[in-house]
């Protein structure tokens, strides 16, 4: 078998489309059309590439020896280890796959290199949970971290993100930025921001708290104020009757939260 049809059945083998093979050793759909019609041949780097993605040798990879491959996708998931000069690379992609992707993908090395699947881990992750240095899915955690749902990392974006610097819809960080609820040493939030510093179009607790209802422990500043050493424009006693008052449906436990502060 020559080396378009020993790449042609590999593919095969595992499901992959064109354009998914060519998206793992970063070319296009066309060029891989091409390596499988023999309109031309890969050059020595992604030869490299296409060996390590199969586990096989370049040699069993452009059928000069027998590759001893059997069986179909479902029977043996593809691992390359490899120890390079510049450090180690490691790839596992699970032969179990869902709507067209690895049910696990582990993917490390030097460089940019992308892991994609229903799990996917590596240096960038894509997936419906993605764990990597810059992560994307619906549970993502990372350095760089952005989920649909729940964001975990240094930076991280997502309905529920929590990390240095979070910013979601709930966000809980070093500074953080909600839409709804914001907790941090800096938190902004349009609803409800809690944090030593705290800035809020609705209801701001903190050291320093500025909002529409502002409640603090060093300074206030809003329409509705109040100090925990010097008071303010409401007394203690008023103080949940007006926050119920602007905002019906304020979270019961902000207000064990606001004796916390005030205490």
């Amino acid at each position: 078998m020559n080396f378009a049809e020993h790449l042609m059945a590999l593919r095969k083998q595992r499901g992959w489309s064109q354009e998914e093979l060519g998206n793992q050793i970063g070319v296009t759909r066309q060029t891989v059309s091409k390596w499988e019609m023999g309109q031309s041949t890969p050059e020595l780097e992604k030869l490299v590439e296409l060996s390590r993605l199969f586990g096989m040798s370049i040699d069993q990879l452009v059928g000069l020896t027998e590759t001893g491959e059997q069986g179909g996708p479902w029977e043996t998931p593809q691992r390359t280890l490899d120890l390079r000069s510049a450090g180690l690379f490691y790839e596992y992609i699970s032969p179990v796959k869902v709507l067209g992707l690895p049910l696990v993908h582990i993917r490390f090395g030097m460089g940019p290199r992308l892991a994609k699947g229903i799990i996917a881990i590596g240096n960038c992750a894509v997936g419906v949970v993605a764990i990597g240095g810059c992560s994307l899915g619906l549970l993502s955690f990372g350095g760089v971290s952005l989920g649909l749902l729940l964001a975990l990392g240094g930076v991280s974006l997502g309905m529920f993100a929590l990390g240095g610097l979070a910013v979601g819809g709930f966000a809980i960080g070093g500074c953080a930025v909600g839409q709804w609820l914001a907790i941090g040493g800096g938190a902004f939030s349009n609803y409800l921001a809690i944090g030593g510093g705290a800035w809020s179009g609705g209801l701001a607790i903190g050291g320093s708290a500025c909002g529409h209802i502002a409640v603090g422990k060093q300074s206030a500043t809003g329409t509705y104020t109040f100090v925990r050493e010097l008071g303010g424009n409401m007394s203690g006693a008023e103080l949940w009757d007006v926050i119920k008052r602007e905002f019906p449906h304020m979270w019961g436990w902000v207000k064990n939260v606001i004796q916390w502060v005030l205490r």
